[in-house]
C-alpha cells in the first residue's frame, strides 16, 4: 500500500512540473542550428559562482555553422568582448520572449558591417551596442551570425538562451519545444550525510560524512541503513548525460521526501541574474573548495535567498529522534522525466561519536551581517556586512613580505578590500608594483590595482594569499603568419602573437600606414588578427605598427613592413 501510494505521490509531482512546462510556446521558435541539437551544457548547471543560464550546443567540433533566428525580431543588444560570450547577439521577439546567442565567431554581413563601423567609429575592438528598436530587424529562419569559439569560452559551440524580455530572467530553453534525445537516467555519484544541529550525528560523526549504497534490480538505490540524532540534513553528486553525448552535464530537479512528505523540492525553470551567485549556498564550498567537487545540499543553508524551491519544509533538514524510524527518498529527474530514486533509511539512535566536531579556532572571528576591518601589517582588510553568508573564524596571517586572507573554502558572495601600504617605495618603484595573488604553487597573478598616493587598493571576491608583486619587462609581441617586407598578395588576414610574462596584457592597438585598424584578439591563442576586408589599402608599400602595454605601463612597439598589390 505504501510503494502504491509513493508511486502515486511521484506521479502526482511530475504531472505537476509538466504542468508548469505547458506554460512556454513550443511552437513558436525554431532551433537555432540546422544540426542534430547536442547538449555540452544544460540549463541551470553547476558553474563557478553561478548557474549557467542557457544551454550549450555543441557544433561538431568546429566553428563557422550558420546560426538561425529562432522566430522574428530586432537585435537589441550586440556585444563583442575578450571574456564572456565573446561575440553575442540579443534579439527581442513579439511574443514577450529575447533570445541570445554567445561565443559567435562572427556576425551575418549587414550586422558584421553595422557592428565594425561602431568598432572603427570607437577605435576598439570590444563593444557593446544597443540599436533602436526595430533599426536591425530579423525575419526566422535568418542566418544572423556563426558560430564560434569567442569569449571565455574552452571549445566551439554555441551558447544559447531564453530570457524574458521584461523581467530578463533566464529560462529554461528546453521548455520551449526544442528536440534532445534523451533517455538516459541521471547518474548518482556519491551521497553525504551532515549533522545540523549541536550534538547531532550521523554514523557516530559529528561532521560530514560519506555514506554508502548500492543499485537494486529495478534500477533504483538503495543506502545502507544510517544512524542518526538530532537534526541532519543529505547531500548528493551527481549528474545528467543526454544521448549522443558523454558530456556530464547538471539535473534538472531534485526532491527529498521524507516518510512520504516532500521537504525538499527544487527545479531548474528559471532564476535570476540577480541571485545566481547564491550557488556557493547551494553547494557544500568546503568540499568544493578542497576537491573541486560539487555536493547539491538538499536542505537550506544560511545566507541563500534561491528562489529556486517549490517546497521546502523546515529547510528540508530532517529531525530525527531516537527510537523512531525514518525513510528518506531521494528523486533525481532530468527534463524529459528520467528518474534517479536513491532510498536511504535512517534509525534514530544516539551513540558513541568516533568523529567528534572540531571547529579550527583562531584569534579573529567574522559577523557575516557586520562589516569587519583587519589590519595585517603590511595590508589592512576591510570586509562590508554580508560579505560572507555565515559567522566564522577567519584565518588571518602575517608574512615578511606576503598577507594571508583565510584560505578558498570560503566563499565571499560580496567584494572586500585589501589595501597595501607602499609609502616605503619610490615612485619610479611604484610604477611597476602590483597587488598579486599567489596560487598554491606561490606563482603571481594580477589583482586589478588602483593606486592611490601610499596605498595600491585592490577589490576581490577572491580569499588567498597577496602579495606585491614587480613586473620591469614590457609585453612580446611577433608576427605569425608572415614575415618583415614579405609580398602578401593572396593573403586574406594578418596574425600577431603577443604575450606578457606577470601582470598581463591590459591594452593594445594598432595603425596600418598611420590609419588605426581593427585587430581581433583571442586571449586563449594570445593571437592578433587584421582582416584585410577592413580596408582597400592604397599604397603597396605598407607600414604596420602594433603597441601593447601591460597592466602596469610598460610597453613594447613593433613595427613591420609588406608588400601587397
Amino acid at each position: 500500500m505504501r510503494s502504491t501510494s509513493l508511486v502515486f505521490l511521484f506521479s502526482f509531482i511530475f504531472s505537476f512540473a509538466l504542468l508548469a512546462q505547458e506554460n512556454y510556446p513550443k511552437e513558436a521558435f525554431r532551433p537555432p542550428l540546422d544540426i542534430p541539437l547536442v547538449l555540452a551544457g544544460t540549463f541551470g548547471e553547476l558553474r563557478s559562482n553561478h548557474f549557467h543560464s542557457g544551454i550549450d550546443i555543441k557544433t561538431q567540433q568546429r566553428e563557422g555553422l550558420p546560426v538561425y533566428a529562432i522566430g522574428d525580431g530586432t537585435i537589441t543588444r550586440i556585444k563583442v568582448s575578450l571574456w564572456g560570450y565573446g561575440k553575442v547577439l540579443y534579439v527581442a521577439h513579439p511574443n514577450g520572449y529575447t533570445s541570445v546567442y554567445g561565443h559567435l565567431q562572427k556576425f551575418a554581413p549587414k550586422i558584421e558591417a553595422y557592428v565594425k563601423k561602431m568598432q572603427y567609429d570607437k577605435k576598439s575592438y570590444e563593444v557593446e551596442l544597443f540599436p533602436e528598436y526595430g533599426e536591425i530587424k530579423l525575419d526566422k529562419e535568418e542566418v544572423i551570425a556563426y558560430s564560434g569559439n569567442t569569449g571565455g569560452s574552452s571549445g566551439p559551440h554555441l551558447h544559447f538562451e531564453i530570457r524574458s524580455s521584461i523581467s530578463e530572467k533566464p529560462t529554461n530553453p528546453l521548455l520551449y519545444g526544442l528536440e534532445i534525445r534523451d533517455a538516459t537516467n541521471p547518474t548518482l555519484v556519491s551521497l553525504y550525510g551532515y549533522p545540523l544541529s549541536e550534538n547531532a550525528q550521523v554514523n557516530q560523526s559529528a561532521i560530514k560524512t560519506q555514506l554508502n549504497f548500492t543499485r537494486q534490480k529495478d534500477g533504483s538505490f538503495l543506502a545502507d541503513k544510517v544512524t542518526a540524532a538530532g537534526t541532519i540534513g543529505f547531500g548528493f553528486i551527481g549528474f545528467d548525460r543526454q544521448d549522443m553525448a558523454a558530456n556530464k552535464n547538471g539535473v534538472y530537479s531534485v526532491r527529498q521526501v521524507v516518510n512520504g512528505q516532500v521537504y525538499t523540492d527544487y527545479d531548474f525553470e528559471t532564476f535570476s541574474f540577480s541571485e545566481t551567485r547564491y550557488i556557493n549556498t547551494l553547494i557544500d564550498y568546503d568540499h568544493f573548495g578542497k576537491y573541486k567537487q560539487r555536493i547539491q545540499k538538499c536542505f537550506k543553508s544560511p545566507g541563500n535567498r534561491l528562489s529556486i524551491y517549490n517546497t521546502l519544509v523546515n529547510d528540508g533538514k530532517i529531525v530525527v529522534k531516537e527510537g523512531l524510524s525514518y525513510t528518506v527518498e531521494l528523486l533525481i529527474f532530468d527534463l524529459e522525466g528520467n528518474l534517479t530514486k536513491l532510498v536511504i533509511p535512517v534509525e534514530g539512535k544516539r551513540q558513541d561519536l568516533k568523529i567528534p566536531d572540531e571547529i579550527p579556532k583562531t584569534e579573529s572571528y567574522i559577523v557575516a551581517n557586520r562589516p569587519n576591518n583587519f589590519d595585517l601589517g603590511l595590508a589592512k582588510v576591510y570586509f562590508p556586512a554580508n560579505t560572507f553568508y555565515e559567522d566564522f573564524y577567519i584565518d588571518l596571517k602575517k608574512g615578511t613580505d606576503t598577507v594571508t586572507v583565510h584560505n578558498n573554502r570560503v566563499p565571499a558572495h560580496r567584494n572586500f578590500t585589501l589595501t597595501f601600504d607602499v609609502s616605503k617605495y619610490s615612485e619610479a618603484e611604484r610604477k611597476q608594483l602590483f597587488i598579486a595573488r599567489l596560487d598554491k604553487d606561490l606563482k603571481p597573478s594580477y589583482a586589478s590595482t588602483y593606486k592611490r598616493g601610499n596605498t595600491f587598493t585592490t577589490r576581490t571576491r577572491n580569499l588567498g594569499t597577496y602579495t606585491l608583486a614587480k613586473d620591469t619587462i614590457a609585453p612580446k609581441i611577433n608576427t605569425k603568419n608572415f614575415k618583415d617586407k614579405q609580398w602578401l598578395n593572396n593573403y586574406r588576414y594578418l596574425s600577431l602573437k603577443i604575450s606578457d610574462d606577470l601582470s598581463g596584457i591590459d591594452t593594445y592597438s594598432a595603425t596600418l600606414n598611420g590609419d588605426w585598424i581593427l585587430m581581433e584578439y583571442e586571449p586563449k591563442t594570445n593571437t592578433l588578427t587584421y582582416n584585410f576586408d577592413d580596408m582597400i589599402l592604397n599604397k603597396k608599400q605598407c607600414v604596420l605598427k602594433v603597441t601593447v602595454t601591460d597592466n602596469v605601463g610598460n610597453a613594447n612597439t613593433y613595427e613591420v613592413s609588406f608588400f601587397r598589390k
